[in-house]
């Protein structure tokens, strides 16, 4: 009879091959799954690449820096011209001859943002409309103000509320 002995080298060996095999497929099917997922995403949508996407990002981001650029100069313009313009005004009506018409006369102050513009005063009589035009530089003016003048001036300033 044969005797057949069971070397434990030769057992070891083997099951540690028949475990690697299977580790070695596992491996395998999870590599491809990982490059499926991978190729998706790299192709990405519409069969556009990732470098594609991410050129067309840039792209757009410095279209929009260009354009934020151009708006905030539209804005500094904007701020300027407001600044320009007139944007306070004080008005009183008077009676400037008494009992000759009621209160047709009035003073009207119009300011800028610095407080300059100037003071007109509208004197209405029988005769006509004497109108007269002061100049107004930082809220002060080199001329005298009349009562009705002076008060259309504080209106305009903020000093007298209406």
């Amino acid at each position: 009879m044969v005797s057949f002995t069971v070397n434990p080298v030769i057992i070891l060996s083997s099951v540690l091959s028949v475990i690697s095999i299977a580790a070695a497929i596992f491996a395998i099917i999870k590599y491809k799954e990982l490059y499926h997922h991978y190729d998706l995403f790299m192709r990405g949508r519409d069969a556009e690449t990732l470098e594609d996407f991410i050129y067309n990002e840039k792209e757009d981001i410095m279209a929009l820096q260009e354009e934020d650029r151009n708006n905030k100069e539209a804005m500094r313009l904007m701020n300027r011209s407001i600044r320009a313009s007139f944007q306070k005004k004080g008005i009183v009506h008077y009676d400037a001859f008494s009992g000759m018409g009621g209160k047709m006369s009035f003073a009207l102050a119009v300011l800028d943002y610095t407080n300059t513009g100037f003071v007109l005063n509208c004197m209405h009589s029988r005769e006509g409309c004497f109108l007269y035009i002061k100049e107004v530089d930082a809220g002060t003016t080199d001329t005298p103000l009349g009562a009705e003048e002076k008060e259309a001036l504080e209106r305009a300033l903020g000093y007298i509320n209406d």
